[in-house]
């Protein structure tokens, strides 16, 4: 007997399938160590010794790896064919070496890039050593993240109160969206026009043509910078008599796109499928790992982390094959496409994500899946064939049109499709159309013409255009971007992207990242005092570094120690700064931003309360604000916001504006901005009762709210009538989560077309009725993740108290920064392990015929934190 040790539960009951009954197949279900989460677990003075912890989810794992190494003579380590899947190996070889399990065992390491059975069998006839370089190259990567995580962002809690954490990687690139927001901020529209006119033909065919030359002069872009400049030549263009002055026809060749790599794939995901780069990795990893097709369980694809392009000689057989089945012979390329890695780390350079089976056509498979799955399928599918097609081609026009006054040139563009290649199968999307390409007008069919031909002119449009400002980054363009400056790895990018929104530095606004002012200051204060560490050109460095140990050609602590000299003594230089150095430098960096000038021209320091003291940031315990230079006389505030920007509540942050007068009680009626939102309030904060206050419905801004509207709000619950089975009052109002109706114990959200105001007594009865979201295990909230160990279902789902995976009776709660969508089958599996090894270690209570009182709790004394000077 045999034992494979496998990453996921679910490759390991499909390559069980696969090996039969001489091969146990067992899951690690990912890493079973990691450096502890406090001090000294790497240690620089010891020459970077490093203290491993199993994890508790993976202590039973290992155990029941080692009872089923008895009597065994082989250990074949076929975790996933990468640097991580390499470690975890080492890490599984150590643990079991150390509880004495491998004894006249002899270990192993096969790797295999797509889960079939062919596959799976040919990497256990070529068994390996462990790569030391690889394992190595882990080691310097790991050492490096937690020595820039347990060093720095102590460093950021000290001196920049309410931040969170500080990343190697995550704050280079939460960098990059915040200098975009910056070049946005200070962007200033340029005003520019442009011609264009009618034509046509002796033949009475119509077409239009754009001015290029005015007065012998070539036209630049920004050349007609405004309407007079366009009045004049509008005037040239309508005094002249025109005709074909060149025709130029040529053929252009375009060439398919490779395969994809985890970037491109995670790029192109989220232009055509809206897919989050999570959401993404954990699809590929679903038909990576296998899908139940006829009773069998296959992987549908190859590997889905990868940096190659390359394609096995087997596939690009396959490609043309299909190809010139299902389109035709002359759709196959006279010798295959053969596509070259890039790649600065040999070791690691797997195969492009390919289907494993081409013959498996999307319709084919299209009832094995669930809709996100075929959407992603059908894409690397789509992209994998289009790779090894022909090339388009396309015929292009291009028409020079003169005055006889040769006051005017101008130029039409067209192009038509003469043979469409790869085409016919794939496209590739774009991020962000520039202004040349979004008026780009190549696509379009002229109709035939000849030099020297009259034309009859039409209408002359002149068109008002204005410059844009360099869009903000996608998910898509941040990804391009962070490997164009050869920052992090692919695989690493959805858990960076990840992290900065689970930290609240970011937020995404219509598929875009829109710095949070809590992002911006920590990426000034990083900018500011630890600058080379936050610089593009140092981290992009660094990653080469990593692969050159990989690679065996530099050794990894001779890489920590160049580094580990130079960040201690950045860190040391941050002792004596003061709270008061880290305000100034912040106000002075972000000062233009949370202080624009005032369209009015008033000092916008000014302070609105006093009048006389000066407006600027502060840093209090829990982060920064905005206060006043005269406090403790003046104790203006406001929230770390920009004071005219209204995002959408239709009130600037900290401002409050009266609406009118309560009738009854003569009490003010206000609209106001809070921390936690917009709201209404019924009085004035030094009344003696408690002023009576309600959240504003999402979507209604406070500047649209009249008196008539907010008194009816501040009256809330209010009585929809009686539930027609019950006779119970049916109430409805707006709580802690947001609009809902009430009957008895019953509580249930308004959706968004509902109106708490106004909902009727059938909706509310309807909405009652409806199943609760999330803890049922069939409820909306819910998503399968698959099966346990133990063959029971596993799902996730959002419940009241945030979002949950369930195993039966037992719910486990997600940490914060494992979000519904990205969360996978192996950390819910690890989730649901420990809640139920941590019930098990509650002692049973006592009977006692008697209650006691629950014993009051001392609070704890906190810390104390810096304040604002």
């Amino acid at each position: 007997m045999d034992v494979v040790v496998v990453e996921s539960p679910a490759k390991a009951k499909t390559i069980n399938k696969y090996l039969g009954s001489g091969y146990t197949v067992l899951a690690s279900i990912g890493h079973v160590r990691d450096l502890p989460a406090k001090d000294g677990s790497v240690r620089p003075d010891e020459d970077f010794a490093m203290s491993w912890q199993v994890s508790e989810r993976a202590g039973p794992r290992l155990a029941e790896i080692a009872r089923a190494l008895k009597g065994a003579e082989h250990l074949y380590l076929a975790t996933d064919p990468d640097r991580e899947g390499e470690a975890i190996s080492w890490h599984v070889q150590q643990v079991l070496q150390e509880k004495g399990a491998l004894d006249r065992v002899e270990v192993k390491r096969v790797v295999f890039h797509e889960v079939t059975k062919s596959a799976v069998l040919e990497a256990l006839k070529n068994p390996r050593d462990i790569n030391a370089e690889l394992v190595e190259a882990y080691f310097a990567r790991r050492a490096l993240d937690y020595l820039v995580g347990f060093t720095l962002s102590p460093v950021l809690w000290r001196k920049l109160p309410g931040s969170k954490s500080a990343g190697r990687v995550q704050s280079v690139a939460l960098r990059l969206i915040c200098e975009r927001e910056a070049e946005i901020e200070i962007f200033k529209a340029q005003e520019y026009w442009s011609v264009e006119v009618a034509f046509k033909t002796p033949r009475s065919e119509e077409f239009t043509a754009r001015l290029t030359h005015l007065d012998g002069e070539r036209l630049e872009k920004h050349s007609i910078s405004g309407e007079d400049k366009a009045k004049v030549a509008v005037a040239a263009i309508e005094a002249g008599r025109f005709a074909i002055a060149k025709v130029e026809k040529k053929q252009v060749r375009r060439n398919p796109q490779p395969p994809f790599t985890t970037s491109t794939l995670q790029q192109e995901a989220s232009r055509k499928l809206r897919f989050a780069a999570s959401r993404t990795m954990r699809l590929a990893q679903q038909l990576y790992e296998g899908i139940n097709i006829g009773g069998e369980t296959v992987g549908l694809i190859t590997y889905m982390r990868t940096d190659s392009v390359v394609l096995s000689r087997e596939a690009i057989e396959s490609c043309r094959t299909l190809i010139a089945r299902k389109y035709g012979g002359h759709y196959v390329p006279d010798t295959p496409r053969v596509y070259k890695t890039k790649a600065k780390n040999a070791q690691e350079a797997h195969e492009a994500i390919r289907p494993t089976d081409l013959a498996r056509q999307p319709k084919d498979i299209a009832h094995y899946l669930d809709e996100d799955q075929l959407r992603l399928y059908k894409l690397i599918w789509k992209r994998t064939v289009a790779s090894e097609m022909e090339s388009a081609r396309l015929d292009q026009v291009i028409v020079d049109i003169a005055a006889e006054d040769a006051r005017t040139t101008l130029r039409a563009n067209g192009s038509v499709i003469a043979f469409d290649g790869f085409l016919a199968v794939y496209r590739e999307g774009q991020d962000d159309l520039s202004e040349n390409n979004a008026t780009d007008d190549r696509d379009r069919l002229l109709p035939p013409m000849q030099t020297g031909e009259a034309l009859d002119r039409g209408a002359v449009t002149p068109e008002q255009h204005f410059t844009q400002p360099p869009p903000r980054f996608t998910e898509a363009s941040l990804v391009k971007r962070l490997e164009e400056l050869g920052i992090g790895r692919p695989s690493t990018y959805a858990s960076i992207i990840q992290v900065l929104q689970d930290r609240d530095y970011v937020k995404i606004d219509s598929r875009r990242f829109v710095p949070e002012d809590r992002g911006r200051v920590v990426t000034t204060f990083l900018s500011s005092f630890f600058k080379r560490y936050v610089e593009y050109d140092f981290t992009a460095d660094l990653e080469n570094q990593l692969d050159e140990i990989s690679n065996g050609t530099i050794e990894w602590k001779a890489v920590l120690r160049e580094f580990w000299t130079h960040f201690s003594q950045a860190i040391d230089g941050t002792k004596d700064l003061t709270i008061t150095q880290v305000i100034d430098s912040l106000d002075e960096v972000l000062g233009p931003h949370f202080f624009p000038p005032m369209e009015d021209g008033t000092d916008p320091r000014k302070c609105p309360t006093c009048e006389e003291g000066r407006i600027g940031l502060k840093l209090g315990k829990f982060g920064a604000f905005i206060g006043c230079s005269n406090y403790p006389e003046c104790r203006y505030t406001r929230p770390l916001a920009i004071a005219n920007d209204k995002d959408g509540a239709g009130l600037a942050a900290g401002e409050d504006v009266v609406i009118g007068e309560d009738p009854e009680t003569g009490k003010p009626v206000s609209a106001r901005n809070g921390p936690y939102g917009p709201y209404l309030q019924l009085g004035a904060a030094k009344d003696e009762e408690k002023p009576k206050r309600v959240s504003l419905p999402k979507g209604l801004a406070a500047d649209a709210v009249d008196l008539p509207t907010a008194l009816k709000l501040l009256a809330l619950p209010r009585e929809v009538g009686a539930h027609p089975e019950s006779g119970k009052l049916i109430r409805a109002g707006i709580g802690r989560y947001g609009p809902y109706v009430q009957h008895e114990k019953s509580y249930k959200s308004l959706e968004t077309a509902d109106d708490v105001l106004s909902i009727g007594l059938n909706r509310a009865v309807d909405l009652l009725a409806q199943p609760s979201r999330g803890r049922g295990a069939n409820g909306p909230g819910s998503r399968p993740l698959g099966e346990h160990p133990d063959g029971k279902a596993i799902s996730a789902g959002a419940g009241r108290y945030g979002p949950y995976v369930r195993h039966g009776k037992t719910f486990a709660s997600l940490p914060k920064d494992v979000s519904l969508e990205s969360v996978t089958l192996e950390q819910a599996i690890a989730l649901i392990d420990a809640k139920n090894k941590r019930g098990k270690s509650k002692p049973a209570k006592a009977k006692s015929a008697k209650k006691r009182p629950p014993a009051r709790r001392k609070k704890a004394k906190s810390a104390p934190r810096p304040t604002s000077r």
